[in-house]
């Protein structure tokens, strides 16, 4: 194929680019709660979702998403003219980037999923014509800015009620923090092994059964109960602390849950929205490699993995504590208690919708869980103008992608004389 090798370097470098912007945006999903309720410090939880997200991303996140890769454009219909689609999939990854890029430093939590797959509309259209989209998948997506929300959102609020219940309001909140803080972390335990199964280590080619997902995810669930209760009774009482706020030693306790949320969460993240990368790329190094055949399906190698998982935590590095800010404090004042709420909401409402096959959006998921906790305090708990400005940069997020794909699809037509 002409330019093949050209074609390559292309794929990786925008393919990074992409990697980058979902490492500056998107790992807020994973540590934002945690950032907001003062757990951890950013500089912390960068470092903790460097290693999380980039162990996620190489060790569990082999298959491809097929939705990126063949479910939003029609390959069939650029089977006599495979540069096309690889023009598209190059130019779906440098606007996606590059929108990414200005939500990141404006720090706006907008979802790498829309961004990408408005890329990919944006390109069919401009490319082949309207019937070259699929339509049918890009209204599920479209729907699922809905149900991922709302859906968190009742979660996080359920379970915030169900801790001010068992916990603040008993006449020793102390004592049962002791007792109901492991359950909790056992069941984050069962939620966050659930969604690592289903969503992550299968795409390591493991043969494992919804059933013995579940099986290995109670186990663990266990095991992290009985590890928590170690962990839970070695915390002792700050009265200093609890002068100034009487739940202070209470909240410390649920600082050990969050921990376990952070890492897991962003082991999870990792393994699951890098393929929205490298999809693109696995498309493009797919019809390099099989010499224009855009129905092949070509084993992915590793250095695509590699290359998604670096991007990711390069990003985070870079530019990701502007989201972090924005999920983790200026929607509604988050504590360790609030923050396990939103945390496990976002990973129960992820494990929810696999299981029925909706493509939701994580960033969508956890902001959503926020809002939540956020209305169980009363609406005057949130920062309405930030909630504002974060459902505007959803709304554009696809038309955004769209018209960037096509600026970059007509550049590198021009520039390859397509």
């Amino acid at each position: 194929m002409e330019y093949g090798v050209v074609y390559l370097v292309l794929a990786a470098a925008f393919g990074l680019f992409m990697a980058w912007g979902i490492g500056a945006n998107d790992v807020a999903n994973a540590m934002a709660p945690s950032v907001g309720s003062k757990v951890l410090t950013i500089r912390q939880a960068v470092v903790v979702a460097a290693i999380f997200e980039f162990a996620g991303a190489v060790l569990a996140g082999g298959e491809v998403t097929a939705t990126v890769r063949s479910g939003i454009v029609d390959a069939g219909l650029m089977e006599d003219s495979p540069e096309v689609l690889v023009f598209g999939m190059l130019a779906a990854l440098a606007a996606a980037g590059t929108w990414l890029l200005v939500a990141s430093k404006k720090g706006w939590p907008v979802s790498t999923t829309h961004s990408i797959i408005g890329a990919l509309v944006g390109f069919a259209i401009a490319a082949v014509g309207w019937s070259a989209v699929q339509w049918g998948v890009v209204g599920t997506v479209v729907a699922s800015w809905v149900v991922s929300p709302v859906l968190a959102g009742i979660a996080s609020f359920l379970l915030f009620r169900s801790v001010q219940y068992l916990v603040f309001d008993t006449p020793d909140p102390l004592r049962a923090a002791r007792v109901w803080v492991p359950v909790y972390i056992g069941l984050t335990g069962f939620v966050i092994a659930s969604v690592t199964l289903l969503k992550g280590l299968g795409h390591l080619g493991l043969e494992i059964s919804e059933a013995q997902s579940y099986g290995y995810s109670l186990f663990f669930a266990v095991a992290l109960w009985l590890v928590g209760k170690g962990l839970v009774a070695r915390i002792g009482v700050d009265p200093s602390a609890d002068r100034d706020f009487h739940f202070a030693s209470v909240e410390r306790v649920f600082g050990v849950l969050m921990v376990v949320v952070a890492c897991a969460m962003a082991f999870a993240h990792g393994s699951n929205d890098v393929a929205n990368a490298i999809g693109p790329v696995a498309a493009v190094v797919s019809v390099v490699t099989s010499d224009g055949d855009v129905t092949a399906q070509a084993e992915l190698p590793l250095w695509i993995l590699l290359l998604g998982g670096g991007g990711i935590v390069a990003g985070l590095f870079m530019l990701g504590h502007h989201v972090i800010a924005t999920v983790g404090s200026n929607i509604t004042q988050l504590t360790p208690s609030r923050g396990f709420a939103c945390g496990l909401a976002t990973a129960g409402t992820v494990v929810f919708a696999s299981g029925f096959g909706l493509p939701i959006s994580t960033t969508q998921t956890l902001v959503g869980a926020v809002l939540g906790i956020g209305l169980a305090r009363g609406i005057a708990a949130l920062n309405l103008r930030v909630v504002g400005g974060v459902f505007m940069s959803w709304l554009v997020t696809l038309p955004a992608g769209g018209i960037l794909a096509v600026f970059f699809f007509y550049l590198l037509m021009l520039a390859f004389g397509g």
